[in-house]
């Protein structure tokens, strides 16, 4: 409650807008922290709009858009959209389902399926779709790792990350121990305390306030072909990312953007195997070439597209995603740490594997 608090009223200030004109909080069905107690904290005086997303990181740019569409059709002036967790002192999500207690409701008994088999962790249930994508197009875990080195350089030069002026190189990433192969301990995020919060309100509106505004040129969410909850291993092709790719027929169709036209994007990072199909699904590269694309140093600084420039949550801190929103907007706004040249528009993802959403913010 501390930390949400914290970042709440936090965003509120940098914006320029008093807490009492809050109307509106916007959350993850995961978070512990109740909307009448944050906005009895931060002194809130009408609250007329307070929601929650399920499905965990997939939830992210939901948020956004929720409060977005509240704002669009006034129901609220000023809304609020938070996330903050003690995953790293309290509960651990990366631990396993291994000593959950039975319970009567449907995503539980789901699990029943793939426990007994040793599929116990998160980690466990990317490394089945990451084996078969290697499988079927030649990337190897160096393609992973390379993932991972591009994240902890940017996370090296940001005094923020948890990971600051501690780059890895190729060699350490190989050298890391098995999590659950293909994955070794430096494919996985980090689990971390912290809180983010962002502060959504008319364009008109924004105009007027502390900094320039990041617009909100496409929100969505998505959920197709056979979706589960991060065991997806009954569609026909388990190495995509297909709830991706409906999210980005949507964000590119409200924005009347294509993939040219992103400068840098977010690319949620809980595992690495899972960046590649997700380039492929927005359009960054044809399918099973991702590991060309990253291997051509194109994610780097300096390349097609940087992604995570942060560190992401494998070199900041994994706040379900939503530390990667933050760093969209600064990225428009032209002040994050490793800013990249004449940013236009920042697209975001948000968690994969589960039903997920999307955003592309921008000038």
């Amino acid at each position: 409650m501390t930390l949400a608090v914290e970042c709440v009223t936090s965003a509120l200030k940098d914006a320029g807008i008093h807490p009492s004109e809050v109307d509106g909080l916007v959350t993850f069905t995961l978070d512990n922290n109740p909307e009448i107690e944050i906005f009895r904290e931060i002194g809130g005086e009408e609250l007329k709009f307070f929601s929650r997303i399920h499905y965990g990181g997939g939830a992210a740019c939901a948020t956004v858009q929720q409060a977005a569409m509240a704002v669009a059709t006034g129901v609220c002036e000023v809304v609020v959209c938070y996330r903050a967790m003690n995953e790293r002192s309290e509960y651990r999500f990366g631990a396993g389902m291994q000593d959950t207690q039975a319970q009567a409701d449907f995503e539980t008994a789901h699990y029943g399926w793939y426990i007994p088999h040793g599929l116990v962790t998160p980690a466990s249930w990317v490394a089945m779709c990451a084996q078969r994508y290697m499988h079927e197009t030649g990337a190897t875990t160096e393609d992973f790792g390379r993932v991972a080195v591009a994240a902890r350089q940017f996370a090296s030069t940001n005094p923020n990350a948890w990971f600051y002026e501690q780059p890895i190189t190729l060699e350490e990433h190989q050298n890391s121990r098995w999590i659950c192969e293909p994955l070794r301990l430096l494919d996985c995020c980090q689990e971390s305390d912290g809180g983010v919060a962002l502060v959504i309100t008319s364009a008109e509106r924004a105009k007027k306030l502390n900094h320039k505004p990041a617009l909100i040129k496409g929100a969505a969410q998505g959920a197709c072909d056979d979706p589960q909850m991060m065991t997806h291993f009954y569609r026909k092709d388990i190495t995509r990312l297909s709830e991706v790719g409906l999210v980005a027929k949507q964000l590119y169709r409200q924005a009347g953007l294509t993939p040219e036209d992103i400068q840098t994007a977010v690319i949620y990072d809980h595992f690495t195997p899972f960046v590649l199909p997700q380039l492929e699904e927005f359009g960054f590269c044809d399918k099973g070439t991702a590991k060309d694309f990253i291997r051509d140093g194109q994610i780097t600084m300096g390349g097609r597209l940087p992604i995570n420039t942060h560190g992401g949550q494998l070199g900041e801190a994994y706040i379900h995603g939503m530390n990667g929103i933050a760093e969209a907007v600064r990225q428009v706004r032209g002040n994050a740490v490793n800013q990249v040249d004449q940013v236009n528009n920042v697209l975001v993802s948000a968690g994969t594997g589960v039903p997920t959403s999307g955003l592309i913010l921008g000038q």
